[in-house]
């Protein structure tokens, strides 16, 4: 199970990224660039998930693309989950009292390079090589 304290030691590993706060909620920005986000969920989203909305807490993640994000709703819906606010958005929803350490490490790696400056996201890759 992820905490928010592992959501900001992954996000904050990373190069360029710093944090801030929003609304008394925690952010994580590349270079001013929204890539990983607190993002409890709102009356609209718990009226259009019904008895499914989960509890806990919620981290919102910037995904490459739609397909991307199709993909991990289907692959682990216990974990992933989006709602209309996200609908046409490159951005998932993930349960993080639901999610490994080593798989969130990916989802904020992931989050951050769809953000990242091409320079900075080239030189990640080639040094993780």
């Amino acid at each position: 199970m992820a905490t928010w304290d592992d959501v900001r030691r992954i996000a904050l590993s990373l190069p360029e990224t710093s944090e801030r706060t929003s609304r008394d909620r925690a952010q994580w920005v590349v270079k001013d660039k929204l890539f990983v986000w607190e993002r409890p969920l709102r009356q609209s989203d718990l009226k259009a998930l019904g008895a499914s909305a989960p509890d806990g807490p919620i981290l919102g993640a910037r995904v490459e693309h739609e397909i991307a994000k199709q993909a991990l709703v289907a692959d682990d819906p216990n974990v992933f989950f989006t709602t209309p606010h996200f609908d046409g958005y490159p951005a998932i929803l993930v349960q993080l009292e639901r999610i490994g350490v080593e798989e969130l490490e990916e989802v904020v790696v992931e989050a951050w390079l769809a953000r990242a400056p091409k320079r900075a996201a080239q030189e990640y890759i080639d040094s993780s090589r």
